[in-house]
């Protein structure tokens, strides 16, 4: 190893502090389903006379899906993946746009009929949107509410005219999914979302568009709706007030209160006269704008309701929320009946024909017959009651046991979706994670390669936990999560790079046993091999082999002239993937990063088409995979004393502390100390052949196992093929061969001050 640049690192003063990450999501199952609850849902009827309705749900695991409906069947005909968190909500505007809000910050917009390519990122908001209201009859017009208090209403039509390629909003290209169908229109710039999860603002608008601010909340918007025309938006959220805007100036008309928590559903009539809201206080209350006044509040739910739907005609309402149940009311009769109750949560509800599609915090999305043209032909079933207007009302009779009986057992249609990942432990080997889903399933993954290695079925996960533990120190080299359902594996420079092992350990054929592999560097290449297939397809090797980036100056000078890095000594500059580090193409991961420009984005390993240069990529992955440049590492050595054991007759020459990779296997240090015994007579158990066959780069001979500067290296044949005659022992423990030195530290040693190990001979062997 040695070290090129200067040792000053002078760039960091112009380099933040925190270096951007790379995160990748591992996709386990069929990619036609969601794997994590279903936030928001839209029903398409195409103008096209091709037969079909299409619906499309948004999911927490960060994607969309379009499905493509029969009286019999839901396929999925495209994943619209590119927000890197919850998408919360998803409107129809126009004839053929979808409109996504998501907790990365931003709305995206998408061509309905396209394979999944998104057109166009407006950002605006600071904080999570969590809300999107559309005009049926003003396609431009749609209303995003988010945390912080922040609403806005959008022109689509301003807001997605191209721009010309000299402006701001041109900093990404058609890596970040721009392209839809042809036509070029750049998307504009996402917030940077740190590693810590922090979000900092770039309150620069979108080439020179700003949507009109509604400003008034105080706190936090979870509901919007919008009436046909776009000339009236209401709003609501946790100051438990539904606000009345003109949305074409931003400005109030008026406030109404009646609710005492929460307010997270609205909706307006078509002539913006009646609204309908359902909130946290578990109250439906239908207010006359008019007459700017609740004329009905509804008890008909036992805890908060998160969902409304209307018939057409205003007349009745679906809802669902929180106490698992799915309502329908008369509203001038008050005249309730429960459709369904199920095991998860509703969060939206959308009406389809005479059925009505219920999304929850699982990740199916069921259909539910609901009689949508002639809700009159339910009540006729009987089990109805007569909506309470007081809250405790209902929570009073379903105490005293009147609880009513549901309508309907089952769904008439389900689109399944896969079990999320709810629990996940990081093994000890730092290659592996136990995970258990939502079903109970425990599954052991191995990251390195983005698969399921073992699938235990419903076990224990603690016991499962405990029978995988492996008496191993690796250092921490990536993080998980599972916040969209599967498992996120973030890598953060430099930490990620401080985890190497031996060829050896991982059984890589044709390699020198005795070469480190560095881990994340190993993952690094894997995950950008098809990128690197495709930019040598588009700029020719030269591209790859001289390690530079194209229009990569920016790179060079960061990360080349300025600071201090370290070049892999064993590997020139090799792009071979090596097999613990092959991702899967059937089931690829997604990646999640940002470059210098553009804001964060989510794509395929597969997807990505060799454009992407260091606008897309942090400069630190790109830098490792081109130039096989990693940067400087702390704590890849341990140090160590090596004394006789009390008693022992043998000495070696060397005295005072030594320094060693924390990886070096005991049989190494034994190698070491037969290389330096000093004997009387020979001992009969020494093997002979203890010469060094070197594993230090260049495969020169070394024989002095202790540097200039006291770093220990051995180049011995592996133990299994001496026999061995010297024990080395750590707190009067025998140690076992195979342990790295890390191991003994943090298992047998476990003291802060440096590592004591003695050896001794061993008798009778």
């Amino acid at each position: 190893m040695h070290r090129v640049g200067s040792a000053g690192n002078t760039s960091n003063s112009t380099r933040p502090r925190k270096e951007k990450r790379l995160t990748y999501v591992l996709n386990d199952a069929d990619d036609t389903k969601h794997c994590a609850g279903i936030n928001c849902l839209a029903v398409w009827k195409p103008l096209a006379p091709d037969g079909h309705d299409y619906l499309f749900t948004g999911s927490r695991d960060g994607t969309l899906k379009r499905w493509e409906l029969t009286e019999e069947a839901a396929t999925c005909s495209a994943t619209f993946e590119s927000h890197i968190d919850w998408v919360n909500d998803a409107v129809l505007a126009g004839d053929n746009t979808l409109v996504s809000c998501s907790s990365d910050t931003t709305l995206k917009t998408w061509n309905c009929l396209s394979d999944g390519t998104c057109t166009r990122t407006l950002r605006q908001h600071s904080d999570y949107v969590t809300c999107l209201a559309a005009a049926e009859k003003n396609s431009n017009a749609v209303a995003s509410g988010g945390l912080g208090g922040e609403v806005f209403v959008w022109d689509l039509e301003a807001a997605l005219t191209p721009v010309s390629k000299s402006s701001d909003a041109m900093e990404e290209d058609c890596s970040n999914g721009i392209n839809g169908s042809g036509n070029s229109l750049p998307i504009t710039s996402l917030r940077t979302i740190s590693s810590s999860n922090s979000i900092s603002l770039h309150p620069t608008p979108p080439h020179g568009y700003v949507p009109v601010a509604a400003k008034g909340h105080k706190e936090s918007v979870y509901a919007l709706a919008m009436n046909d025309s776009g000339t009236l938006l209401v709003s609501g959220g946790t100051e438990k007030v539904v606000r009345i805007w003109d949305p074409r100036t931003g400005s109030k008309t008026m406030k109404l209160r009646g609710h005492t928590d929460n307010i997270r559903a609205l909706l307006l009539d078509s002539t913006g006269r009646f609204c309908l809201s359902g909130s946290s206080d578990s109250m439906i209350r239908l207010w006359d704008l008019g007459q700017q006044r609740c004329v009905h509040s509804y008890a008909v739910h036992t805890d908060s309701v998160w969902a409304l739907a209307s018939t057409p005609t205003f007349s009745h309402v679906y809802s669902g929320g929180r106490d698992l149940s799915l309502y329908l009311t008369d509203l001038a009769t008050r005249e309730s009946i429960l459709l369904c109750t199920k095991e998860h949560p509703i969060l939206q509800l959308a009406l389809h024909d005479d059925g009505i599609w219920a999304a929850t915090t699982d990740s199916s999305v069921r259909r539910w017959p609901a009689e949508g043209r002639n809700p009159q032909k339910v009540f006729q079933r009987g089990g109805s009651f007569l909506a309470g207007n007081l809250s405790f009302s209902r929570a009073r009779a379903s105490l005293e046991g009147s609880t009513p009986v549901p309508v309907h057992k089952e769904p008439s249609f389900t689109i399944p979706g896969t079990p999320g990942i709810v629990q996940h432990e990081i093994l000890n080997n730092r290659r592996h994670v136990l995970t258990k889903d939502t079903a109970g399933s425990v599954k052991l993954w191995e990251i390195t390669r983005g698969i399921v290695v073992e699938d235990y079925g419903q076990v224990s996960f603690e016991e499962k936990k405990e029978e995988l533990f492996e008496m191993v120190s690796i250092p921490a080299w990536f993080t998980v999560d599972t916040r969209l359902g599967s498992l996120s594996v973030h890598l953060d420079t430099p930490q990620c790079f401080s985890a190497e092992m031996y060829s050896a350990d991982l059984n890589i054929i044709g390699k020198p046993e005795d070469d480190k592999v560095n881990l994340a560097r190993e993952t690094l290449k894997g995950l950008l091999s098809h990128w690197l297939t495709k930019r040598k397809q588009r700029f020719g090797s030269q591209s790859v082999a001289n390690g530079e980036v194209a229009s990569g100056k920016e790179i060079s000078t960061r990360s080349i002239t300025h600071s201090r890095m370290e070049i892999d000594g064993n590997a020139e500059n090799d792009s071979m993937v090596y097999p613990p580090f092959e991702f899967s193409t059937v089931s690829p991961p997604s990646i999640i990063t940002e470059g210098s420009q553009g804001g964060p984005w989510r794509k395929k390993i597969t997807d990505l088409d060799g454009t992407e240069d260091e606008k897309d990529f942090p400069w630190w992955c790109l830098d490792c995979v081109l130039n096989n440049r990693l940067p400087p590492r702390e704590n890849t050595k341990c140090s160590f004393y090596l004394q006789a054991c009390e008693g022992s007759t043998v000495q070696i020459l060397t005295q005072g502390k030594l320094s060693a990779p924390r990886i070096l296997r005991i049989h190494k240090v034994v190698n070491y100390v037969v290389e330096k015994m000093v004997l009387d007579k020979p001992v009969d158990s020494v093997n002979p052949d203890g010469t060094f066959a070197s594993g230090l780069p260049g495969g020169q001979s070394q024989h002095s196992a202790v540097g200039g500067d006291g770093s220990f290296r051995s180049g011995l044949k592996p133990w299994q093929k001496l026999k061995p005659s010297i024990e080395i022992l750590c707190n009067n423990q025998v140690l076992s061969p195979d342990m790295s030195l890390a191991t003994v530290r943090a298992y047998i040693w476990k003291k802060p001050e440096d590592l004591v190990l003695n050896y001794r001979v061993v008798q009778g062997r």
